[in-house]
């Protein structure tokens, strides 16, 4: 355990960001472009009269913490479907890192010289949902565009304690693999040792899209960003992957995008040319992700370590890192 420690606690140079000025202007392009329609006629957002509020991004020992903080009104034109116009406001308050989408206080009105009208209703309903899409949009959007680049090492690179034999945490990143089974025989195994090994599944569930997420797993930045560390990506089949300084390697056997990733998978301290097969599944569950991992061929007596290092330091590193 202690290998991983030092590889995903190092000390990080504290980096942070303004980045109010991309979000007033992100903000401004989102709002503006949403439209609703229904049988009572046709709204849409016209005009935004107030956006005041800041946005940044904190480094802080290898977490990237995100501070947002807006109050809005936008004025919004309807056409009812008999060709009357009519006027109103909407009003945001709360758009913050401490709320969740469902928590923002967004009201509606119209302009005290307009008469009543169905519109109303339509914007109150359907125009605030989808306000509170393109919101939550703006937050997936900033999170996504300044997450890398933020996660730097020290200048002297991670610290590396001395090698210990009690050490095989595998913070697999590609998820994947039907790969050959070194069950018992040397199969995986050229130099002619006999390893004794094992399967086990993990189940996890990420609050973004099935594409985001396989997008982090394949692309070398984003993985870069979750490891904290440099790393080797060759997102194809048959592609070689290294990332932690070379202690974990291996090679994609299968990508099938945004449902699932296969490879073959080695810690540097297992057996010589020993690798275990991890096939990574993804399903779609509407707002979030459920991932389905099985590891076959895993070292006998490396299961614990090897399960808790993936939770902890794989599918936990990239929650926190992306907001999943």
């Amino acid at each position: 355990m202690l290998r991983l420690f030092y590889f995903f606690g190092c000390d990080l140079i504290r980096t942070e960001r303004d980045v109010s000025g991309w979000s007033s202007e992100r903000l401004r392009q989102l709002l503006l472009a949403v439209r609703v329609e229904g049988p009572e006629g046709i709204c849409q957002l016209t005009d935004i009269s107030k956006l005041d509020g800041e946005a940044s991004i904190n480094n802080r020992k290898g977490k990237l913490i995100f501070f947002y903080e807006w109050q809005l009104r936008a004025s919004w034109l309807g056409t009812s479907s008999g060709g009357l116009k009519y006027r109103g406001t909407i009003e945001v308050l709360n758009l913050s890192d401490e709320n969740d989408m469902d928590d923002l206080d967004i009201s509606v009105s119209l302009c005290k010289d307009q008469p009543d009208t169905p519109l109303l209703n339509l914007m109150k309903k359907t125009g605030v949902n989808e306000v509170r899409r393109v919101l939550g949009e703006y937050i997936r959007q900033l999170r996504s565009e300044f997450s890398l680049g933020m996660i730097l090492p020290t200048a002297d690179g991670p610290k590396r304690p001395q090698e210990t034999k009690k050490n095989p945490i595998q913070t697999s990143k590609t998820q994947i693999s039907p790969a050959p089974r070194c069950s018992s025989s040397s199969a995986s195994c050229p130099t002619g040792v006999r390893i004794s090994t094992c399967t086990f599944d993990l189940k996890e569930t990420f609050q973004t899209s099935v594409d985001e997420l396989y997008r982090t797993f394949v692309n070398q930045e984003f993985v870069q960003v979750f490891t904290r560390s440099a790393a080797v990506v060759d997102a194809r089949r048959g592609g070689r992957f290294q990332l932690l300084d070379g202690n974990i390697s291996g090679e994609f056997t299968q990508l099938v995008p945004d449902r699932r990733i296969e490879m073959r998978w080695r810690f540097r301290t297992w057996p010589s040319e020993h690798y275990a097969t991890i096939s990574l599944d993804l399903e779609d569950q509407g707002d979030e992700t459920e991932l389905r991992m099985e590891c076959r061929g895993v070292p006998a007596g490396e299961e614990d370590s090897t399960r808790e290092g993936l939770n902890r330091f794989y599918f936990q590193a990239i929650k926190q890192t992306f907001g999943y």
